[in-house]
């Protein structure tokens, strides 16, 4: 599969078969977020993988988003100086798309639920979590083998393209 045929096969999961992700898949999956862009190479991302089932019911519950999902991983921001505390938002939105898109080349399907910038959510992922001060959630992703198959698509849109000014 190409990139461009991973990125249109890409699609929200929300059902999944009950058996566990194996580390290994986990592991390029974050090599995959780590490898995305950094405003400035500051890399403030930080990754919690749950895939202890108490705790993913007990964070899924406080954020209202139930899933079958047996794993999940929640993407954060750890920035150490001013251009971390600038772009650490970007910088994991974009080690985010990364691990989506890993996710369909390893067979696997994914739902990515916002965090950020929702005050409630961001205090119920701290304290389910966890999360030092420091650290802020910006989503999680849910992780499994899907259970349910969905068609590639694309959403272009010719009247949203602009050429050479608005």
């Amino acid at each position: 599969m190409n990139v461009i045929e991973a990125i249109l096969a890409r699609r929200s999961v929300r059902e999944y078969e009950a058996r566990p992700v194996e580390r290994e898949k986990f592991r390029a999956l974050l090599e995959a977020g780590m490898a995305g862009p950094s405003g400035m190479n500051t890399r403030p991302w930080a990754f919690v993988v749950i895939d202890d089932p108490a705790r993913l019911d007990e964070l899924r519950a406080r954020l209202n988003k139930p899933s079958t999902a047996p794993a999940a991983i929640v993407v954060c921001g750890q920035p150490v100086d001013d251009a971390g505390q600038r772009y650490w938002a970007l910088d994991c939105a974009a080690a985010t798309e990364n691990i989506l898109l890993a996710a369909v080349e390893l067979g696997l399907g994914t739902c990515w639920i916002a965090v950020h910038p929702k005050p409630d959510a961001i205090a119920a992922t701290r304290e389910v979590l966890g999360l030092p001060a420091d650290v802020n959630p910006l989503c999680v992703i849910n992780v499994g083998y899907p259970a349910e198959q969905k068609e590639p698509r694309t959403q272009y849109d010719d009247s949203r393209v602009h050429w050479q000014g608005w």
